[in-house]
């Protein structure tokens, strides 16, 4: 066991004391070493809840013969983050994350571990970890929230966070009264667990599911349900298994898994980040896996579920109608089923029974909602590295669309021109300077997202940006523009009022700026400097690499 080198032999006599010291007992020492990663944090509504799940975990190892001991990790909540200085910090924790789980596990000489997780950078930061460390590991999610009920005169209806950001909208253009919107603040986020649509916490859950590193169920199933801490115990127990077969996550997460991955991504409509982290964690994996390659998977994906933003379901509802073993049964002639998972089943296997008990939430290959995917990745003059959007998202209207450039070099001042109703129906909004390098930290554009739908601009008015957007967006918002106006892409050549052309069907972002004429602009810009030159930012701004890479560090 590599925990020998912490409790063998007499030169390990200091190190048994101090263990000793922790409660552990002398026939104790025997046994695997196990480390429960929790990122339980009383700041983050999908994470307040993980102390039960952790001691579910912890029982259950007890039980299966190992010594668990639990050391946690940092969180960051997107929606409390959003829209001020401390976006900028959100993508930079997944590095942080996986830095100081490698940190603790080496340290420590843990012989394998479990990562509780739930919201948007600890699910890919811990995968990451996980991937680096390469010793037997399992996730178990903390599970989605459930979606909140809104009573008005038209009735009950069912809301979210996103729909709190779009109400800020609704009472700019006067849809909404203050009153009103608090009344919906108080009922859109019920209880713990991550945002209850397929934002990014919950894609990337789905995601761990499907890659095989967490059981079936590990996605979906609410944070309140009681089956929630079953499959906690499940995971407690199955790290047992791993660690006696030595079953490492680069024996699961390889490329055929992560095509599975992909895969199931399109059918879900998931958030735009899940490219970033994906890639990410392709990196880790020593998996080369072009941006490209997306694209003619989504080709011949169906788009089978309309959740929320960009239908009206939320994950307790693909819960109810099968998870994603049942999205996976409806595209298994487009799988790798041999692939291995945690569960000691191959994904062909799991499967086998699955049943989509609700053909509404999760369609079949031939009543799908397009035959296509749900997001593309584009190309042109203007994203030579590519950009990201959501297609299952965008009204059809803007599929295709041209319009003239309005441009900012901040998401505050694209919020305040929103806000203050200077965009007009055909504008492409540009925000840039606020890539991996340029923000630093590439900040999520909810808000303004947001603030579009809900003055009913988001299917007139597209958006581009070098930065990123929340699995919450809608609309003809096209991310992670590569590469980013700091590494003085084309991105940074644009000017008020030129003409932007935008083809989701055929994958085309340009500009209409003859090549030698966006040259001639970037070489005329002086070099980009970072305003953070102390601190982590700093950095983080002097390590990151393009979007298009994952945005992991350059060492």
């Amino acid at each position: 066991m590599k925990s020998h080198v912490v409790k063998q032999g007499i030169e390990r006599a200091p190190h048994r004391s101090l263990i000793h010291a922790l409660g552990v007992s002398t026939p104790d020492m025997k046994k695997p070493f196990i480390g429960i990663v929790n990122s339980f944090t009383e700041v983050v509504p999908g994470h307040i809840h993980l102390r039960s799940v952790a001691d579910a975990v912890k029982d259950s190892v007890r039980q299966t013969g190992g010594v668990p001991f639990e050391f946690n990790t940092i969180a960051v909540c997107d929606g409390i983050a959003m829209n001020h200085a401390g976006m900028k910090y959100s993508l930079p924790s997944r590095e942080l994350i996986a830095d100081s789980i490698e940190i603790m596990a080496q340290a420590h000489a843990f012989d394998a571990l479990v990562f509780i997780a739930n919201c948007d950078k600890v699910v890919p930061g811990m995968l990451m970890a996980s991937l680096r460390l390469n010793i037997p590991a399992i996730f178990i999610s903390g599970g989605p929230m459930m979606a909140g009920k809104y009573c008005t005169n038209e009735g009950e209806q069912k809301v979210d966070l996103n729909s709190v950001f779009e109400g800020v909208g609704k009472v700019v253009r006067g849809q909404m009264t203050e009153d009103e919107l608090e009344e919906l603040v108080e009922v859109a986020c019920p209880g713990c667990g991550s945002c209850s649509g397929m934002f990014t916490a919950n894609t990337m859950n789905c995601m761990t599911e499907v890659m095989g590193m967490g059981l079936p169920g590990n996605g979906t199933i609410p944070a309140i349900d009681p089956r929630r801490i079953e499959l906690a115990k499940q995971a407690g127990s199955k790290i047992m298994g791993l660690l006696s077969d030595n079953i490492c996550p680069r024996d699961i997460i390889n490329a055929d898994s992560l095509e599975n991955a992909f895969s199931v991504d399109m059918a879900l409509g998931g958030s735009t980040n899940s490219v970033l982290h994906l890639m990410a964690i392709a990196h880790e994996a020593g998996v080369e896996f072009p941006l490209d390659r997306i694209n003619a998977i989504s080709e011949k994906t169906p788009c089978l579920c309309k959740l929320r933003p960009a239908g009206t379901y939320h994950i307790e509802d693909l819960d109810r109608a099968g998870g994603i073993s049942a999205v996976m049964k409806e595209l298994q002639s487009l799988l790798h089923l041999e692939m291995k998972t945690v569960s000691g089943l191959t994904i062909g296997q799991i499967i086998d029974k699955a049943l989509v008990t609700d053909s509404d939430v999760i369609r079949s290959k031939i009543t799908a909602y397009s035959d296509k995917g749900g997001l593309a990745i584009l190309f042109g003059n203007l994203a030579p590295e590519g950009g990201v959007v959501k297609r299952s998202a965008v009204a059809p209207e803007m599929m295709v669309h041209k319009g003239p450039a309005r441009v900012f070099d901040s998401e505050d001042d694209a919020t305040k021109a929103i806000m203050d109703g200077k965009i007009q129906s055909g504008d492409v909004l540009v925000i840039r300077y606020e890539g991996p390098k340029g923000g630093p930290g590439m900040r999520e554009m909810l808000t303004p997202t947001s603030l579009l739908g809900g003055m009913g601009l988001d299917k007139t008015v597209a958006l581009i940006t070098d930065g990123r957007f929340s699995g919450a967006t809608r609309g003809a918002a096209i991310g992670h523009v590569s590469p980013e106006a700091a590494a003085r892409g084309p991105i940074s050549a644009i000017k008020e009022g030129d003409i932007i052309s935008i083809d989701i069907p055929n994958n085309k972002l340009e500009v209409l700026l003859a090549d030698d004429e966006i040259i001639k602009r970037i070489n005329s810009l002086d070099k980009f400097e970072t305003r953070f030159k102390t601190g982590y930012l700093s950095r983080y701004a002097e390590n990151v690499t393009s979007a298009s890479s994952g945005a992991v560090f350059s060492k």
